[in-house]
């Protein structure tokens, strides 16, 4: 199992649209709004490294408004 956080910047007055579109996805845990350089951060889990980017490139980064993504595998818990 593979988990990371996504830092998400989304176009202007779509956080809370955002944050909720990429809850529904499978995989992801949590889904936040938040201030600063990124609007939302999300928490994923993938089976795999692979399964995660594609999860990232193909879902998340879909999303409309979506405008950016860094994502940041977690190490250890």
């Amino acid at each position: 199992m593979v988990e990371a956080i996504v830092l998400v910047q989304v176009k202007v007055g779509m956080s809370s649209a955002v944050a909720e579109a990429v809850g529904e996805i499978g995989g992801v845990s949590e889904a936040y709004v938040v201030t600063g350089p990124y609007d939302v951060i999300v928490r994923v889990e993938a089976d795999s490294l692979d399964e995660l980017g594609q999860m990232v490139a193909s879902l998340i980064q879909a999303v409309e408004g979506v405008s950016r993504t860094l994502t940041c595998p977690i190490l250890s818990l």
